[in-house]
């Protein structure tokens, strides 16, 4: 595929410099873009540069993913409106390695010309001192070049350190690092990086007389003009440990019916024929479009196995055929996202040692009813079951046996009513 055509057409492209698209036409070209540790896990923002870096090899090219063990230490004011809080470096050393781990999953660093590589910053300012660092560095941009950018001037009336003022030196010194060590001639990044991109680029043609190129994505918003990236519930994370698959696959199933065009755009891995075929298929039901994606990026993510597991969650949580096995068949992790999902209630183990009777489950250790005499009335009228099966008689006792994994119980009232009882 041609590089620049894929992002044009995916809408992808917001700004590149000129001669970028002969330069990539000459062979294969080494890009990067830069990753700072600040976070203990990958987000799905990030998966939007992960994304072209992806494009990029599919394209022939190779792509090194630069890990900001050092400005991950000083904090980029691109695109913050006050000060960041630095982190520790045990902090962001941890960070480091974890990402690192998962960019594993969505690059090839082992096969062909084009395998991707990992460089650490860290390593350029490690044995450098704060002298060489005015000389070498600091001397190349003037103070007048670093305030005409963005990332500068939207920092003033607030407030901006020399700390993160800096950050700009090092964006552009790492460039210059990876074009003469890797021959990297490519930085590309969300379109608030561009200031600190084509700093990089002057770093190159004033230190070393060439050439060097950048490219830049739209930051990408959702219809509401509200940040991409976030659910009610906070950042969507690339670890299943800090945000579960379930709820990965449903932020799509739930995305706003506008959004599905662009979120098809940037994140599939279908073809343009592919995806305008499948716009045209299903141009009545977005929902379809959104369930695809989901279903797509949920096992490029996660894994097929975990996607057959949002599956069951699904269908005991939404389904009209969930019975007693299809609830006995869920693994404890699975029960755990269930109990996320639906009103829950803990109650001691103690309590259902010696036999529990129904109505005294109900009435004492839930809420589900509001005396013995609803619950009863409850189970005489049929709305009351336990893990899938029908309760008949108020007398019926619950003893240990009935517990899913020893710790969990299902009751329902009703068909709607759902609740996930944690016995410990």
């Amino acid at each position: 595929m041609n590089f620049l055509e894929e992002l044009q057409w995916r809408g992808m492209l917001q700004d590149s410099t000129p001669g970028l698209d002969e330069a990539l036409r000459q062979g294969t070209v080494t890009a990067y873009i830069g990753f700072d540790p600040t976070a203990p896990s990958l987000t799905i923002g990030n998966y939007v540069q992960i994304m072209i870096l992806k494009l990029f090899q599919l394209s022939g090219h190779k792509p090194i993913v630069l890990m900001g063990g050092a400005t991950g230490r000083i904090g980029d004011p691109s695109g913050k409106d006050k000060e960041r809080e630095l982190k520790s470096y045990d902090e962001l050393d941890r960070n480091l390695e974890f990402q690192q781990q998962q960019f594993y999953k969505f690059l090839d660093f082992n096969h062909g010309d084009n395998r991707a590589a990992f460089v650490n910053n860290i390593d350029f300012y490690r044995n450098m001192n704060v002298l060489d660092f005015l000389r070498d560095v600091g001397k190349t941009l003037t103070v007048n070049y670093m305030m005409s950018k963005d990332s500068v001037k939207n920092r003033l009336e607030s407030g901006l350190s020399f700390t993160e003022f800096s950050y700009q030196l090092l964006q552009a010194y790492d460039f210059q690092v990876l074009f003469q060590k890797h021959n990297c001639i490519l930085q590309m990044g969300g379109s608030d990086q561009w200031g600190n991109i084509t700093s990089g680029t002057e770093f190159i043609r004033r230190n070393l007389g060439a050439k060097a190129y950048a490219a830049t994505t739209p930051l990408l918003t959702k219809a509401d003009g509200t940040k991409f990236g976030k659910s009610t519930e906070g950042n969507i994370w690339l670890d299943p440990k800090m945000t579960s698959p379930y709820k990965f696959y449903q932020f799509w199933i739930n995305a706003d019916d506008a959004d599905i065009p662009k979120f098809m755009r940037y994140f599939t891995l279908r073809s343009k024929e592919e995806v305008e075929a499948l716009e045209q298929t299903h141009a009545d039901n977005p929902r379809e479009r959104k369930r695809l994606l989901a279903e797509e990026l949920t096992i490029r993510i996660h894994s097929q196995a975990a996607y057959e597991s949002v599956l069951r969650v699904s269908e005991l949580l939404f389904g009209k055929n969930a019975d007693q096995a299809s609830l006995r068949a869920l693994s404890m992790d699975e029960l755990a996202t269930v109990a996320q999902e639906i009103p829950g209630f803990t109650m001691p183990k103690t309590a259902v040692e010696n036999g529990l009777n129904i109505v005294d489950l109900l009435a004492e250790h839930t809420p589900i009813v509001a005396s013995k005499s609803e619950a009863r009335r409850a189970i005489q009228g049929n709305a009351i079951s336990l893990n899938k099966e029908k309760i008949s008689s108020p007398d019926a006792a619950i003893n240990h046996e009935a517990l899913l994994h020893g710790k969990y119980l299902m009751v329902e009232n009703g068909k709607k009513n759902k609740y996930l009882l944690l016995v410990e």
